[in-house]
């Protein structure tokens, strides 16, 4: 897969995996499991991404004596998930384009 369209599908990936609750590392790479497999290096590359372009904020907390990040999806973040949607309505299209069977030749 191309890495460029694999890094943007990733980006909204974990924006969806905070987009309903503020979560953490650990638990963000669990609640994606049954989609798709992240590493912690590749995912805390992912949140510095997003903390930089503006698309979530982090706030430490303790959570059993222990500081834990948690991650929060911004406006911005937000609106990013909604233009995926309607973009992936045209990545759709191009696959079932590029997947239908020629029948003229």
């Amino acid at each position: 897969m191309d890495v460029q369209l694999k890094r943007g599908l990733l980006d909204v990936c974990v924006l969806a995996a905070i987009k309903s609750e503020d979560s953490y590392g650990y638990k963000i790479i669990k609640d994606m499991k049954p989609y798709i497999e992240l590493s912690e290096s590749t995912l805390y590359t992912i949140l510095k991404r997003l903390e930089n372009a503006g698309m979530l904020t982090v706030r430490s907390a303790e959570h059993d004596g222990r500081l834990r990040k948690y991650y929060h999806i911004t406006k911005k973040g937000a609106r990013r998930l909604e233009e995926f949607k309607d973009e992936w309505k045209e990545v759709v299209s191009i696959y079932q384009f590029v997947m239908k069977e020629n029948h003229h030749e």
